[in-house]
């Protein structure tokens, strides 16, 4: 027969392993947003999670900064990897519910697959793109989310109308080939310039299909506003033929 005292031990062990488990901690995590803390369990599980869609670029974001964490994830952009924010409250579930885990784990694989085709549904504008990436929600579901240069599509557009100029000019008389010259060098300045800055900007939508539409509408605005300087308007009006 078992002593009350063995078996009293023997619940109070358990008992501490339990906690032990289900107590939430802080910890390397990876990429976080906020000051994150899993449970033993819930971060044993991250680790598989993200060993399993290791072609995906996970964000662990914690319970009071869920609102705003997209408005942070262009700076994690992954032009490679498809971004994924996954709350610390969902995960510990995931640790612990199998159905939960399942519904969860295939939205995030749909959306992982997905990633090739959304660039080759938006063409050239795929360049413009920064990030794509999608949050983890309540309810089973998901949006997404991408990470727009709107400097790059209006660099775009700028070179587009210099290939066109270029290929007029070459009809031009020689005595025109010194100001292709100068503009093309002026051209190749202001591009340097225009690379080193950008204009981010974070769409977000509830489907894939939405996201898209938004993309292709930031680019287009953006190409449609590109304005010239005036001191780009003058290339081509006082071009010094005398160097």
């Amino acid at each position: 027969m078992i002593s009350p005292e063995i078996i009293e031990s023997s619940a109070q062990a358990n008992q501490v392993n339990e906690t032990s488990s289900t107590q939430k901690k802080p910890g390397n995590y990876g990429k976080t947003i906020g000051q994150p803390e899993l449970s033993d369990k819930a971060a044993e599980y991250y680790k598989e999670l993200k060993k399993k869609f290791s072609n995906m670029d996970f964000i662990l974001v914690s319970n009071d900064m869920k609102e705003i964490a997209k408005s942070r994830a262009g700076s994690y952009s992954n032009p490679n990897k498809m971004v994924v924010l996954i709350d610390e409250e969902k995960l510990e579930r995931m640790a612990t519910d199998e159905k939960f885990r399942k519904q969860y784990e295939s939205i995030i694989s749909s959306a992982g697959t997905k990633l090739p085709q959304m660039k080759a549904s938006l063409g050239s504008n795929a360049s413009s793109v920064k990030a794509f990436g999608m949050q983890v929600n309540d309810g089973g579901t998901a949006s997404f989310f991408a990470v727009v240069d709107k400097s790059l599509a209006a660099q775009k557009k700028r070179i587009e109308k210099n290939a066109e100029k270029k290929a007029e000019q070459k009809k031009t008389a020689a005595k025109k080939e010194a100001k292709k010259a100068a503009e093309e060098k002026w051209t190749e300045k202001r591009e340097e310039r225009a690379e080193a800055k950008e204009d981010l900007v974070t769409v977000s939508a509830s489907s894939i299909e939405e996201l898209l539409k938004k993309i292709d509408d930031i680019v287009y605005d953006a190409r449609s506003n590109s304005v010239w300087t005036e001191e780009e308007k003058a290339v081509g009006q006082h071009i010094d033929f005398r160097w």
